[in-house]
């Protein structure tokens, strides 16, 4: 039984899953870095704990710290939330040696799944569709090439222990291929420790869409529905809605039933996404497995009425899951609020917030940190808030979503809510008609721009 959850992150998340614990009757610890001494997450947990330093090598990716803050408060479990140790096999072994439970999977699923040419290998062998590619990570260029040179360019020269775009290049033609392998290598083995890389074969014009699952470790998994995150910047998601325009009730079976599949196959246990690439002829492909929550997790939370933090919690608690998928009524669209200046290349923009005045009203929330007076620190993610909205239809949740961004007042640092703003308005996004390549032709007149 749980009694007490130390919530190993920061920002919006961390007050999120604060919510939910205090929600359960469960008490909470936050732990914080001096930079974040004035965070609310500190401020309406039950207790706090100071980690370290703003770096986060100092403070929030140091596993002895956290330990050391869980036996100091006697917590009996820990809460990831979504980056940072969220998705460390490490972290959660150590959780489990110290006797501490770990809202998540377990240490061998979590490495397994995160480590892409092996989590690819896996999928392969419980039957669900993956793009074609190099049997796990290729030992040189001269391999890689030969691979490419066999299935065809372009490909994708992907880093086995990645995510978020880093180690990651598309080859067009076999010229670049030696370059374009060397160049992922070493940006893979500067950000991860790792510079092994994985081939696979490049999918043109493709949707991002995921698959929500929840499993109870025992061989049981159901589905949520789907997202869809085709809205990207170099491979951030800066909009994801629920459900997708481009998925209609018999794709969304198939696709659940692939993501349902895989997850039975490694026995998953909690919260996990499993992410396709979807063609426009409607044939999907696995990517990767996320074994954690979202950051778009609320899009789900609004169409299905579930509270997903819950579910993780009661899961860890040793209670079961729905038995069957969960239906899904509505729309619901998230917009990612950054401190970024989206007129200068997405710059990030710290500094004090003079003024923050959130929208209201029927289906509109606000999942945020900040407050006026807020200083965002620059050593973190540039989010700030997540803006959601809920209405019966998709058009109608966009007309929603231009209002609350109309209503949403962000003051002392440039945000990206502009370029909400005018995404919203635009007619191929209207129409439900984008890939993932959407933003690289889409304009942001700057006459847009807030004075």
């Amino acid at each position: 039984m749980i009694k007490k959850v130390l919530i190993a992150n920061r920002g919006e998340i961390a007050l999120r899953i604060i919510r939910t614990c205090q929600e359960m009757g469960l008490r909470t610890v936050a732990v914080y870095s001096t930079a974040d001494r004035d965070a609310l997450h500190v401020r309406f947990a039950d207790e706090a704990v100071c980690i370290g330093p703003p770096p986060s090598r100092e403070s929030y990716l140091r596993p002895d710290r956290i330990i050391a803050a869980v036996e100091v408060t006697g917590a009996d479990a820990v809460h990831p939330g979504y980056g940072f140790l969220a998705e460390n096999a490490d972290f959660s072994a150590i959780c489990e040696d110290h006797g501490v439970i770990f809202i998540g999977p377990k240490a061998g699923t979590i490495a397994l799944m995160g480590n892409k040419s092996s989590a690819k290998e896996a999928m392969r062998d419980a039957g669900v569709p993956v793009v074609p590619g190099s049997d796990g990570a290729v030992p040189d260029a001269r391999a890689g090439k030969k691979i490419a040179d066999d299935i065809g360019y372009p490909v994708m020269v992907k880093a086995s222990a990645g995510g978020g775009g880093r180690g990651m290049r598309i080859v067009r033609e076999a010229g670049d291929f030696t370059r374009q392998f060397s160049a992922a290598s070493a940006e893979s083995e500067a950000a991860f420790g790792s510079g092994e890389l994985y081939i696979e074969k490049y999918v043109d014009g493709p949707r991002h869409v995921e698959i929500q699952v929840f499993g109870d470790g025992k061989g049981h998994v159901v589905h949520f529905g789907e997202r869809e995150c085709s809205i990207q910047r170099r491979h951030q998601k800066l909009v994801e809605e629920s459900p997708s325009p481009a998925v209609d009730a018999e794709l969304r079976a198939r696709m659940g039933a692939a993501a349902v599949l895989g997850a039975e196959a490694v026995a998953y246990a909690g919260a996990g996404t499993v992410e396709f690439l979807l063609d426009a002829s409607g044939d999907f492909y696995f990517m990767e497995m996320n074994t954690r929550i979202q950051v778009e997790h609320p899009a789900t939370e609004e169409v299905t009425g579930a509270d997903l933090i819950e579910l993780q919690i009661r899961i860890a608690m040793g209670e079961g899951i729905p038995e069957k998928e969960v239906p899904m009524t509505g729309h619901a669209i998230e917009c990612r609020i950054n401190a970024e200046d989206p007129f200068n290349d997405f710059r990030p923009s710290p500094g004090v917030v003079t003024a923050f005045h959130t929208p209201g009203g029927q289906g509109v929330r606000v999942d945020t940190h900040a407050y006026a007076g807020y200083t965002i620190p620059p050593y973190y993610d540039s989010m700030i808030a997540k803006l959601i909205v809920y209405a019966r239809t998709r058009p109608l949740a966009i007309r929603k979503m231009m209002r609350a961004l109309d209503e949403f007042v962000i003051e002392g640092v440039h945000t990206t809510i502009p370029f909400h703003r005018r995404l919203m308005e635009d007619p191929s996004f209207q129409a439900g008609e984008f890939t993932t390549a959407f933003l690289d032709t889409f304009d942001l007149a700057p006459a847009e721009a807030e004075v």
